[in-house]
């Protein structure tokens, strides 16, 4: 069982994917935290207690900004929030992305800016601690704050809402609470908008999307490495001075380096390293030019760790209690930008890594027909024998799937975030749609994997049918070798393409954790 421990340093968004992604992890505050948490609660009570106006402390919200709200009201106020704001519709959000709203938002807390209570963060730690999974809908927010996903989650800690039990079956919060040994929440004065007005959807959720899109960066360059081994087999291509320490720094692109050093240590003690080997001058540019396009989109894919933790370390609270003055301050920093742009741009990266795995893909074809034709040549001499060589082969139209998974990689990467509507009276009237450019985020990278899968499994069957034994590369052969076992089954395409993910994001992770593991 791992422990995360949430204190007032910096929180890093890998870690919050991992604690999200394995329920067995126990959560907890450091005293650091709860006594941070504790002087923003003292400042919320002494502003309730001095009858000033205090946007969603004792006023309505939104366009009700400047209403009032008796002091005898307060109390019943927390709970018509949480239920006004319990709205959000469309499928609910699995264990890991639950978890991780609920995480996001406990970091949150521990940053000092929201007023809850100690009891209160604490509270929302034991929901993860006892496995209280809150049934959040994925619809609903646009970006100013995730009110209506945060809402799901506080309506099951009032007792109200749904939640999964432990077979996966939708209960009443009231029962969920009650299996896990946990009393209803009572929230006090402002804790409401406390726990519903932050992006904890984006920034949770967004963390768990980062370490897939590291292992999408990754996997790019184990796709590239072997369609230069297959290229080099059967076009005479697979020239590795694009890749040289030369080129790499006549041009300091963040990210290119690294991808260009990862196409050498893949390839490392294998034939393409042979001085004396012929290739062609120049591949084409999918190949040639494959760093500078995979280390911009790596550029991207740091961009977007970057500005998680911006959002998992700073205050986004509205109205923020700022401990440093002793005050509660009005202020939009709930409309997380950057995080929604850094989406928005990871999407386009994508659709470039797809359209040059598509194009390596597209020159990897003519060796196919050629074996095919070498396989029906011999189905005519001895057809028993020849069967098995059919039947081995990779399915053909797996191009064709590569390129439909590509034109949905280009129509994901229109834009999301400009389409928001004025909201409220027209008082919110700027949106940043940073869900809905995670959700479609979500899919460019389901779409790109499943490409990137594509261009493995046809360079590393063309390498299993080379005719010539030319010794691979320490991380090509490992890949090879991992993918020739599934195709050997002879699956399906889709349970090809399925089991070859996994095989892929096992192998990575095992290419890519031992270079780290070795680098001084």
């Amino acid at each position: 069982m791992g422990i995360f421990t949430i204190g007032t340093g910096p929180i890093s968004a890998l870690a919050v994917a991992e604690a999200a992604a394995d329920p067995t992890f126990h959560v907890e505050l450091n005293q650091e935290a709860l006594n941070l948490i504790g002087r923003g609660r003292e400042i919320v009570e002494q502003a309730a207690a001095s009858g000033q106006r205090v946007y969603g402390l004792n006023t309505l919200l939104g366009s009700g900004r400047d209403t009032a709200v008796e002091e005898k009201s307060l109390l019943a106020y927390q709970v018509q929030v949480i239920r006004y704001h319990n709205s959000g519709v469309g499928p609910y959000l699995d264990r890991a992305a639950a978890r991780a709203v609920i995480l996001a938002r406990l970091v949150g807390f521990s940053r000092g800016g929201s007023g809850v209570r100690a009891g209160t963060a604490g509270f929302y730690a034991e929901l993860l601690n006892r496995g209280v999974y809150p049934a959040i809908p994925r619809e609903g927010s646009v970006g100013s704050s995730d009110l209506t996903q945060l809402a799901a989650v506080a309506a099951v800690a009032l007792g109200e809402g749904e939640a999964f039990d432990a077979s996966g079956m939708l209960v009443p919060g009231a029962k969920a609470l009650a299996d896990a040994g946990l009393q209803a929440l009572q929230p006090a004065a402002g804790e409401a908008l406390a726990l519903v007005s932050a992006n904890a959807y984006s920034v949770g959720a967004g963390a768990l999307a980062l370490v897939r899109l590291q292992h999408l960066a990754r996997l790019a360059d184990v796709a590239l490495s072997l369609s230069l081994e297959a290229i080099a087999r059967y076009d005479g291509g697979g020239n590795l001075s694009p890749f040289s320490p030369a080129i790499q720094a006549a041009k300091a692109v963040d990210g290119q380096r690294d991808s260009a050093a990862a196409v050498r240590r893949l390839l490392s003690g294998g034939w393409l390293e042979d001085v004396r080997r012929e290739a062609s001058v120049q591949d084409a540019l999918s190949f040639r030019a494959a760093p500078q396009t995979h280390g911009a989109f790596r550029f991207l894919v740091a961009q977007l760790r970057s500005g998680l933790e911006v959002e998992l370390n700073g205050r986004g609270d509205n109205p923020l209690v700022d401990v440093e003055s002793g005050t509660m301050v009005s202020g939009g920093n709930f409309q997380p930008m950057q995080l929604a742009l850094s989406f928005e741009s990871l999407r386009l990266g994508l659709a470039h890594v797809g359209i040059s795995s598509e194009r390596r893909i597209a020159k990897l074809y003519p060796p196919q027909r050629a074996i095919r034709a070498r396989h029906l040549a011999a189905a005519s001499s001895a057809p028993g024998a020849a069967s098995a060589l059919i039947q081995e082969e990779l399915p053909g139209l797996l191009w064709y799937s590569a390129a439909g998974l590509l034109a949905e990689l280009k129509f994901l990467a229109a834009p999301a975030t400009l389409g928001a509507p004025t909201l409220s009276a027209d008082i919110e009237d700027h949106s940043t749609l940073a869900p809905l450019a995670l959700q479609q985020l979500e899919k460019s990278i389901d779409a790109a994997e499943k490409l990137l899968a594509i261009e493995s499994l046809t360079a590393s069957y063309l390498l299993l049918e080379a005719e010539a034994a030319q010794p691979l590369g320490n991380g090509t052969g490992l890949v090879a070798g991992r993918l020739a076992d599934v195709l050997a089954d002879r699956p399906s395409a889709p349970d090809l393409v399925e089991r070859s993910r996994t095989v892929l994001r096992e192998a990575v992770d095992q290419l890519f954790t031992e270079t780290e593991e070795a680098t001084p």
